[in-house]
Formats: C-alpha cells, structure tokens, sequence
C-alpha cells in the first residue's frame, strides 16, 4: 500500500496508513509531546497534551487519537498550541504535588519534561488546599509503592495491565475530583487478580507507581542501561539492566518496548523485573568448593569437574547408569537442559532426568 504524503510544520513527510498524526511526527523526528501515550498501548487521548492544529479544521486535535490523512497540513508548535498545552499542564498540575526534590522519578517524571519544556511552574489555576494528600503513601507491597497523590490520571497502567498483562486488575474508580486508579471495589491490590509484572511501574510517567527495589540505588543520571536476557527460566526475555555507573551494582531492571530483538516486546514477569537482589548476595558462589571431611575447601574448576567425572565414571561401573540421576534447571537454556539430558541418556545410560519446571 502506498505511503500518505502530508506537511507537518512545513515540511513534507511520509507516513504509513494507518498511522496517527503522532506516530508519524515521531516516524519522522518530529517532537509532540505527551504524557498518556506510550509504545506498549493503544491511544487512549487521556492528557490532550499532543494537542496539534490543522489546516481546515476548527479545532485542535489530539494528535495521539487523530489518523492522518493524505494532503494533511498539521503545525505541532503555533502559539495556539502552545497555549493550549501549557493550559492544560496547569489544570494536571492544579492537584498534583510539586515535590520533585523528594520524588523518586525526580530526573526521569515525564510530567517534569513537559513543565520545563514549556517553561510552566506552577498552576494559575490552583488554589490554596487543592494540593492532593488525600491518598495514603502504600508501601506494605514488597515489590513497588503506590503514591497516588502523584497520580495524573493518564490511563497507562490501566491499559497496560488489560492490554498487555491481560490481568485487568485495576481500573478508574470514583467520579470527578475523587477519580483514581484502584483495584476492583473493596479488594486490596494484593487480593486482585494482579501478579506484580510490573508493567504499570514501568509505564508510569510520574512518580504514582515506583519500584522498592530501586529506591536509593541511583538517581537517573547516574544510571547506564545494559541489555541482557533474563536468567530466571528458558523462555529468553529481554531486560535492560540499569547499572549505577558509580558503584557497578545494579540499581533497577526495566525493559524496552520498542526493542525490534525483543520476544517479551518489554513484558516482564515479577522475577524478572523484581528479583535481581541475588546477584550482589554475599552468599553467592565465586568458585566451585569441593567436600573435605566435614567442611568444604575451594577448587579450581577443572579440579572440580574432574572429580565430578571421575566419581560418575566409578559409580556407574559400579552399580549402573540407573544408579544415578540428573537434575536440570528451568534457569538454564533450552540448549543447556538438552545437553543435560543427552549427557544422562547417552553418556551415562540412564533416563533418570527431572526439571524444576513441573508442579
């Protein structure tokens, strides 16, 4: 199918059917700012912050929710945008605290991008006691804390979590000012159908939604993103490990959602967004020990190995293949836990093989 030809700040680009006025800004270099819109869900048109004008057409327009059309004349940056815009950043801003020194997404708020981008302080609609406080600060969750004070109202974590996790356990309660994201009525999150992905954390564009994990491991500037697969099973996830640049150790474990190598396209399970603690445990394994009596002595590895050949070798001349038994590991590779099982079968004779992944 041919390609739709439109202006969009005078200049002339190339856009697929289909597409949005945002998706082809973005196709095309072109910055409209938002803060409800996300790679990982469908439009949703929630903020109004991507407002755009529109030759022949009376009114601004949504550009997340707006298809573009051939022949399409779209300016992202006329004062009546930009007016708009900063009239609607006021409105979110009217509740929301301005805290930032404290908050954990201080450096990384999406909110905080778009303020300083159109040069917006503070609210002109806001009046003294409109500040929201009304939400308890929930931290008693092991993986993440909730400060819905901070909400905006965005939707992310509600479309990611039916559209993606596919769990649907948290909506829009309430009406009006009382508006905010909850678990079904009179369920606490941790009896929801929610399995802590981590999805919503991850989308949040503020500070609603933040990983304990994280907390005083790194400020954003001092965070080098390094992509790895997950070693919690064979599936073969790809994260992004976020490395303190100042101490080496790892601060957070998010993923990319746009990654074209991806398999999870940026979906996590709770291990592998939460549990990376075990890899600066002092009680880890740095080399192979070997049993001396009744304590243990470290070894080199082909010591090691040696011994484990030998003593395999002696029991089976001895009592038989059957005499012996491999056990292999679902945080292996599919390939590793194939050669586990050739080892057992061909090498040393026997079917005895299990895997941790079974009930």
């Amino acid at each position: 199918m041919d390609s739709i030809k439109a202006i969009i700040n005078g200049r002339e680009i190339n856009a697929e059917p289909g597409m949005t006025i945002l998706q082809a800004a973005k196709a095309n270099g072109i910055h409209i700012p938002t803060l409800c819109d996300h790679p990982a869900v469908s439009p949703f048109g929630a903020c109004r912050m991507c407002l755009v004008e529109a030759e022949k057409n009376p009114k601004l327009l949504p550009a997340c929710t707006t298809p573009i059309t051939a022949g399409m004349v779209v300016n992202t940056n006329t004062p009546k945008v930009i007016e708009a815009r900063k009239a609607v950043l006021e409105l979110i801003l009217v509740r929301h605290p301005l805290d930032c020194f404290s908050c954990p997404s201080n450096g990384k708020c999406e909110l905080q991008d778009v303020a300083y981008e159109l040069g917006v302080t503070g609210s002109r609609f806001a009046d003294a006691g409109d500040t929201n406080t009304s939400h308890v600060y929930e931290d008693a969750n092991p993986f993440y804390v909730r400060d819905l004070n901070k909400c905006i109202l965005c939707g992310r974590c509600v479309r990611v979590c039916e559209e993606q996790a596919q769990y649907h356990a948290i909506d829009f309660q309430g009406r009006g000012i009382k508006t905010s994201i909850q678990p079904p009525v009179g369920s606490p999150i941790e009896e929801s159908d929610c399995v802590f992905c981590g999805q919503c954390v991850q989308v949040c564009p503020v500070g609603a939604l933040s990983e304990k994990t994280s907390l005083g491991m790194g400020r954003p500037w001092d965070i080098e993103k390094v992509k790895t697969i997950c070693s919690y099973c064979g599936v073969g996830c790809e994260l992004e490990i976020n490395v303190n640049k100042r101490t080496g150790k790892i601060a957070n474990v998010t993923s990319n959602y746009e990654s074209r190598t991806s398999l999870n396209k940026g979906r996590s399970c709770v291990k592998g967004r939460f549990a990376w603690q075990f890899v600066n445990s002092e009680d880890r394994l740095t080399t192979p020990l070997i049993r001396d009596g009744d304590t243990f002595r470290k070894a080199s590895w082909d010591e090691a190995l040696s011994l484990v050949a030998e003593n395999l070798s002696s029991i089976k001349e001895k009592d038989g293949g059957d005499a012996l038994g491999f056990f292999s590991s679902a945080r292996c590779t599919n390939e590793e836990n194939y050669l586990m099982q050739r080892l057992a079968r061909e090498v040393m004779g026997t079917n005895n093989v299990d895997h941790c992944a079974h009930l």
